[in-house]
């Protein structure tokens, strides 16, 4: 698939489900305390060293309408409803099409989708991909999981095991991260650690990175690399970007009331490791890890920290920022995005086996 094709980023960041990502960080301000407040939404010009089509993206973005209304914590039908809306906006027919056999699995009680490329490189036949998809923890279940993990599937022509874990409002923490364990607990049984890659990106990062802790504490072995796109790692809300960029992030917007995070916690200290990664211990935790943002995601801070965090523990990290990139990219379409998967591929060189 071309770089110019339509990307994983550019599904997630579009439309109504760029509003859905919005109210994935929802209701921490109560939790966190008083914090600087900003001036609310912002029209700051793109920058004019990034291409046409990056600072299109971001010109509409200051566009869009506000998100969709948050329900109230306690309120199941509404979010249900409020998750088919935010997720109309994913092409699932189109994405279908795409090259790759579907197999869906149960794995240790979880639902796995397990998606196959029709042309699998030989040196890369005993590769597994372990993909966590994002979506503030409610979004992109079932078809939508299923979809998208084609398009994973295409981008690294390997097989691709996504885990279609449990959700809010139904399952909040620890139901989606013991689904992931459960996948990938199964997987080292019949597959040499050296083939494994995880990726997540957003909330399936958090999941992603949370995972790796678990793996430790029930004396696992690690992956062979980690790749983390714009995760959340700290659900305390300390990171300065989630304040200094309010506004300026055309995807999470975080509008007022109790967002899906609130949902996720369940009501659990957000400090807890398996929550906010970011405070676990990662020195014996973590594979090399890739960590990609951009300088007007509101998660910056949360990545550049955890990969600080990662180096201090002597964990092996490359970080690679984005000028201008929002939140889950540029929409797919800008040469940007090309760039970003060119960047990875060539870090995954270096400690994916066989790559």
């Amino acid at each position: 698939m071309s770089d110019k094709s339509i990307s994983r980023r550019g599904v997630l960041a579009g439309g109504a489900v760029a509003g859905a990502l919005a109210a994935s960080r929802g209701a921490h301000a109560a939790a966190t305390g008083p914090q600087t407040a900003c001036a609310g939404p912002r029209t700051l010009p793109p920058p004019t060293d990034i291409s046409a089509a990056a600072q299109s993206y971001l010109r509409r973005g200051a566009a869009l309408p506000p998100p969709l209304p948050i329900p109230a914590v306690d309120d199941k039908a509404g979010w249900h409803a409020y998750v088919a809306a935010s997720e109309e906006a994913v092409p699932v027919d189109v994405l279908m099409k795409l090259p790759v056999d579907a197999e869906t699995r149960t794995i240790g009680g979880a639902t796995c989708h397990v998606l196959t490329p029709r042309k699998i490189a030989p040196e890369d036949r005993n590769k597994i991909h372990l993909s966590i998809h994002g979506g503030g923890w409610i979004l992109f279940g079932g078809k939508a999981a299923l979809a998208l993990g084609k398009l994973t599937a295409m981008e690294h022509q390997v097989v691709t095991y996504v885990v279609d874990y449990r959700m809010p409002p139904d399952h909040p923490f620890p139901a989606g991260l013991d689904d992931c364990f459960a996948v990938y607990a199964d997987l080292v049984k019949r597959h040499d650690p050296s083939d494994i890659l995880v990726s997540g990106g957003s909330a399936g990062g958090n999941l992603a990175a949370a995972l790796m802790l678990k793996v430790r504490d029930q004396g696992l072995p690690k992956p062979a690399a980690l790749v983390l796109e714009t995760p959340v790692t700290d659900l305390t809300n300390a990171g300065d970007s989630w304040t200094v960029l309010d506004g300026l992030d055309p995807v999470l917007r975080d509008p007022g009331g109790v967002g899906s995070t609130a949902l996720y916690l369940n009501g659990n200290d957000p400090r807890t490791p398996y929550l906010s990664p970011l405070f676990g211990k990662l020195d014996d935790a973590f594979p090399p890890t890739h960590l990609v943002t951009g300088t007007r995601d509101r998660l910056l801070s949360d990545t550049v920290r955890m990969h600080a965090a990662l180096r201090a523990a002597n964990v092996p990290a490359d970080l690679f920022v984005m000028e201008a990139m929002p939140h889950a990219g540029f929409g797919g379409m800008a040469p940007e995005e090309g760039v970003i998967r060119k960047d990875t591929r060539k870090w995954l060189q270096k400690y994916w086996h066989r790559t």
